[in-house]
């Protein structure tokens, strides 16, 4: 049974990052998925690549920094939302992994010179989607209140 969802990013460029492979997820598992950005010509470009691939999406402009915009957003399809789920990409300790100093890309490298024992994978955003889909589930119905961590290979974040 399809189940409504509601799917919050904040990323530039939505067709190839991990809040687009979340709702793209969702929507094929039977969810209605609204989709928001920051910008109108992201949540464009998402809902037409979806709704191009048959899914059920739509969008909506929201700058989650914006207090208005989140009570507005959320006000909007009070009573039919059932799932909402955050997506920003930033790590809290290092910021956005893109702007990562050297520093921290070497002792990434250090720490697994060290003898991780598990193979480097470089992640995929389809790989986040999996486990926000099984959270969604009514196979998830009885886990509250837990943090969940989706990073790989890395050994702590």
């Amino acid at each position: 049974a399809a189940f409504p969802c509601h799917v919050l990013s904040c990323s530039l460029h939505l067709c190839c990052r991990i809040g687009f492979a979340i709702a793209r997820r969702l929507a094929q598992d039977g969810a209605h998925v609204v989709v928001s950005s920051r910008k109108q010509q992201n949540v464009d470009r998402a809902v037409a690549t979806l709704q191009g691939e048959g899914l059920s999406v739509t969008g909506t402009v929201c700058h989650m920094g914006k207090a208005e915009d989140r009570e507005r957003l959320v006000a909007k399809h009070h009573g039919g939302l059932d799932f909402l789920v955050c997506n920003a990409a930033v790590n809290i300790l290092v910021g956005c992994t893109l702007k990562a100093s050297e520093e921290v890309w070497d002792k990434r490298e250090r720490d697994h010179e060290r003898g991780e024992d598990q193979k480097e994978k470089i992640g995929k955003p389809e790989d986040c989607a999996g486990i926000v889909s099984f959270l969604c589930s009514p196979d998830a119905s009885y886990i509250t209140g837990e943090s969940f961590v989706v990073a790989g290979f890395s050994p702590r974040l």
